[in-house]
């Protein structure tokens, strides 16, 4: 008699879990050992909506747990409440979480509470300091010990869990998933954002992308007031800053370059004209996490809008580097690639250590491992031509 299914639910809050998590639930979807159930706690809503559009997911459960400047433990609160009554109604065998959201811890605390294993998607990145950034450094460190299956997108990451006692047997290297949505999206060869326009044969584009917590106030204004006086050094640069709906930054971002010639505010446009948008570019700033991930993949510099950052891989690769948060860091930095095509021409040459597209297929086996269903444990992913360990 063939075995029964194995109930996986998939869930996403923010759109770097839905973009990280749509090839696993597509994946998982396909496949006739797994039945899948996807669950959205809509943690950012239109930035995830659109994401699903794009790869044709419809949440089975949505919490729609976000409200207008709510507190953090209000997320965490409404996620642990209403995740806790899904879990009652449709008790799966594995929930999967990606990622260093409040979705993440929440879920992860909730599925324990059921006695529902978990999956941690990305797991293992650290900076070691528990406010930068935050809240994510120490929502990540929390689901750790939560979490049954650990899915290290390098070695790096596998290196930190052994660290904190995570047993080895339940690590698995498989790359980042957000390379495997990253060929999906590129695939697509969306056009770019209408408010873009055409790309003139002599400007260089800078794309920009600032929001995390920890930035605001100060630092925000002052990445700002770098990006505006770069703009006005340099009659052939074009920055495109694709702005978080977050009002804290819409504010900081309109006032500061609202105004400027060569300057473009874009509302945070759909995944694949974003990924359009960077495969145009002639360097990236960005104080994202995916986007430290997706820049060498497709071979564009990277400078890091943060002092410290849980990928240090493509530091160490040579495709990104970190400048901080301040003018007087941000702009020689800048500078140093737009003057010097040598050292542009090696970051953007840099060996991409985050994935090769097939995470999805390794965390597919490798939870087929876990139950049972398969004989052998899979390969793990080989980081930047390194052998894993």
């Amino acid at each position: 008699m063939a075995e029964a299914p194995l109930k996986v639910m998939v869930v996403l809050g923010t759109r770097p879990e839905a973009i990280k998590m749509a090839p696993i639930a597509l994946d998982l979807a396909a496949q006739p050992e797994f039945t899948m159930t996807l669950t959205s706690t809509a943690q950012h809503r239109e930035l995830v909506d659109e994401v699903l559009e794009l790869f044709g997911l419809t949440p089975d459960f949505d919490l729609d747990v976000m409200t207008q400047r709510q507190a953090l433990e209000q997320v965490v609160t409404r996620v642990l409440g209403g995740m806790g009554k899904v879990l009652a109604r449709h008790k799966p065998d594995l929930m999967l979480v990606e990622g260093d959201t409040s979705t993440v811890f929440a879920s992860a605390l909730a599925a324990f509470y059921h006695g529902v294993q978990v999956g941690h998607v990305e797991a293992g990145l650290r900076t070691a300091d528990k406010y930068n950034p935050f809240p994510e450094e120490m929502n990540r460190r929390l689901t750790a010990p939560l979490a049954d299956l650990h899915f290290a997108p390098t070695r790096h990451a596998r290196e930190n869990l052994l660290r904190e006692g995570i047993a080895g047997e339940g690590i698995y290297v498989t790359g980042n998933t957000v390379i495997d949505a990253l060929q999906r999206a590129a695939a697509m060869n969306l056009a770019l954002p209408r408010e873009v326009g055409e790309i003139g044969s002599g400007e260089r584009l800078v794309v920009m992308t600032a929001h995390r917590r920890e930035n605001w106030g100060k630092p925000l204004r002052q990445i700002c007031q770098a990006a505006r006086a770069l703009v006005r050094a340099h009659p052939d640069l074009r920055l495109v800053y694709a702005v978080h709906p977050n009002p804290v930054v819409q504010e900081t971002a309109r006032e500061i370059l609202g105004n400027e010639r060569r300057v473009t505010l874009l509302d945070f446009p759909g995944y694949g004209a974003f990924v359009s948008l960077m495969s145009k570019a002639y360097l990236i700033l960005t104080d994202s996490g995916g986007i430290q991930e997706e820049a060498p993949a497709l071979h564009v510099p990277v400078l890091v809008l943060r002092t410290n950052t849980e990928r240090q891989e493509g530091v160490e690769a040579g495709g990104a580097a970190l400048v901080g948060v301040s003018e007087g860091t941000i702009i020689p930095a800048v500078e140093r690639l737009l003057r010097d095509r040598e050292a542009h021409a090696r970051m953007a040459q840099a060996p991409n250590p985050y994935g090769d597209g097939r995470a999805t297929e390794r965390i597919r086996e490798a939870i087929l491992y876990h139950f049972g269903r398969r004989p052998q444990r899979p390969a793990d992913f080989v980081t930047a031509g390194r052998p894993a360990a």
